[in-house]
């Protein structure tokens, strides 16, 4: 079995240290209580606040890049590949239990977990007179968002996982049982109360705050209100609280909108007004997982990269994607996916930009590639970066989905809503996109907003599965038709004109659509997982709290 590695620190900026492990195939196995994280480390404030800087890095490696895509965009309908097995099962709901990426992930978040585990223990255990309370309150905090997060993606991935709270004593228990989803969400409301209580209210680089932490359980109790639901009706409490939580980061935290919707995927514009958490990639391949390896992965071609990789020429948007995209939402559509003659100056600088290809008339079929989150070679980004390591961040949240959570808990369980709050942040989130105001939205229209302005981020699919939640029906409907086919993207003739916006016809030349049922909406355990920890398949038991 492999065991857990300690990081020592990485660059003075961010004081990456201690607490980041390799790869680990099960989350069974134990971290060890030496090293930096342990006895010899903890003697001031600042080590203290080093020892939790690879949380925000290396521990995400195995759930980040296709991961992130696959199980987000790619069950979520944004995302299509025909030619990377283990992603097409996601796409197409059909995934197996030896699957490489559901293998990777599951390791991540309990990778997450354990280390999140072993930063508590240590902190409590280890930390020296001189170490302050706050220190040692802001450390835990940092630690508790992480796992609440990290189980967050579990329990709307799996269903039903174990709980471990203690890798010492629970580390080795290969008798663990699965608990219940509600269980599950409420040790993760609990982990992101305590981080709302006890992060400091304002942080710099990039580090967690009570705001951060306050969007997230705003998060959390928006999608927890339509768990348990027999009538389509979700839990008020539970949205009166996302309500609550959304408003105070709306009103009170220093966060902004970026005025500029592009800007937010520039690694100049890392933990930037609108970045409430973001994982903070470190441009190196040494120690592996501390770079973001996304672009590697999603790049079109090694033009765009600089390097040998760019291996995304044959991924892109989804049929669905583009068959629902309002022609005017043209601002988040560039920014996120490439489409015939799309001109990019910020990539391949010194051959004057990059110009997506325009197919000619003989092309059977095209991909619309990805933009977001592909920030180009190191002559791009003032000479940092490497083949599979960037230093963009990955959003896991940022204001607007703060804006359109503060909307969606007001609509709660009306059919539509013309509130002018609710209206007020909606249309924040349009209007930078330069649409229209609207004077009213339902259900359908918050979803699609969400959709077009998170593509690419991994949201999608936990959007459907707060749908899911309380109206299981319609979440269903809503993927099965889901158009995958393959298709030819062009510009639309009489459309390529100076300063006019740009519009293109799609033609599906290979329809395909995907079935999902209640057992394929959620992931199967990975067979190794099943193989050591047996009580997987045993019916869920709730939590002792």
């Amino acid at each position: 079995m492999k065991k857990y590695t300690i990081l020592k620190p990485l660059f003075i900026f961010f004081t990456i240290c201690g607490l980041a492990s390799s790869c680990t195939k099960d989350f069974l196995e134990r971290p060890p209580l030496s090293n930096l994280t342990a006895g010899t480390f903890f003697n001031t404030d600042a080590e203290l606040l080093a020892s939790t800087g690879a949380l925000y890095n290396q521990v995400w490696a195995g759930a980040n890049g296709q991961s992130l895509l696959a199980f987000g965009d790619g069950r979520g309908g944004n995302f299509f590949t025909p030619y990377v097995a283990d992603w097409l099962q996601f796409c197409s709901f059909a995934v197996s239990n030896t699957n490489g990426a559901l293998k990777d992930s599951w390791s991540s978040f309990y990778n997450i977990i354990a280390q999140s585990n072993v930063l508590i223990s240590n902190v409590n255990t280890y930390s020296k007179p001189a170490v302050s309370q706050a220190a040692k309150k802001t450390a835990i905090g940092e630690a508790r968002y992480m796992r609440g997060l990290a189980y967050s993606f579990l329990v709307q991935n799996w269903g039903p996982v174990p709980i471990i709270t203690d890798n010492i004593k629970q580390g080795g228990d290969t008798t663990l049982s699965r608990n219940t989803v509600e269980s599950v969400w409420e040790f993760a409301i609990r982990d992101m109360q305590y981080a709302v209580a006890n992060l400091p209210v304002s942080t710099t680089g990039g580090r967690l705050s009570k705001y951060s932490a306050e969007g997230m359980l705003a998060r959390f109790y928006l999608t927890r209100a339509g768990l348990g639901s027999t009538n389509g009706q979700r839990n008020q409490m539970y949205l009166d609280s996302a309500k609550y939580y959304a408003r105070d980061v709306i009103q009170n935290s220093p966060y902004k909108l970026m005025e500029n919707y592009a800007d937010l995927f520039f690694t100049k514009n890392n933990n930037n007004s609108e970045q409430l958490f973001g994982l903070q990639w470190v441009p190196l391949r040494d120690p592996w997982g501390v770079g973001n390896t996304f672009q590697s992965q999603f790049a079109a071609n090694s033009t765009i990269t600089g390097g040998a990789d760019g291996w995304g020429g044959g991924h892109g948007a989804s049929a669905d994607y583009i068959l629902n995209l309002d022609p005017l939402d043209s601002l988040r559509r560039k920014a996120t996916f490439m489409f015939p003659g799309d001109h990019y100056p910020e990539l391949n600088k010194k051959g004057g930009g990059w110009t997506q290809g325009i197919p000619d008339a003989g092309t059977y079929s095209n991909l619309a590639h990805f933009k977001k989150y592909i920030v180009g070679s190191p002559d791009d980004n003032d000479g940092k970066g490497q083949m599979q390591a960037t230093g963009n961040n990955t959003y896991m949240q940022r204001l607007a989905d703060v804006y359109l959570i503060y909307a969606e808990a007001i609509l709660g369980n009306n059919t539509s809503t013309a509130d002018p709050e609710a209206l007020k942040y909606f249309n924040a989130v349009r209007n930078r996109a330069g649409l229209p105001s609207v004077t009213s939205f339902n259900i359908d229209k918050l979803l699609h907003e969400r959709r077009y302005e998170f593509a690419v981020e991994g949201d999608a699919w936990y959007d459907i599965i707060r749908l899911y939640y309380y109206n299981p029906t319609k979440a269903k409907a809503m993927i099965n038709a889901q158009q995958k086919g393959d298709y030819k993207l062009e510009i639309k003739p009489g459309t390529y004109a100076f300063n006019r916006i740009r519009e293109f016809t799609i033609t599906i030349v290979n329809p395909r659509t995907y079935t999902v049922s209640d057992a394929t909406m959620f992931l199967p355990y990975p067979d190794t997982e099943m193989a050591m920890a047996p009580n997987l398949r045993k019916p869920p038991v709730p939590y002792k709290f």
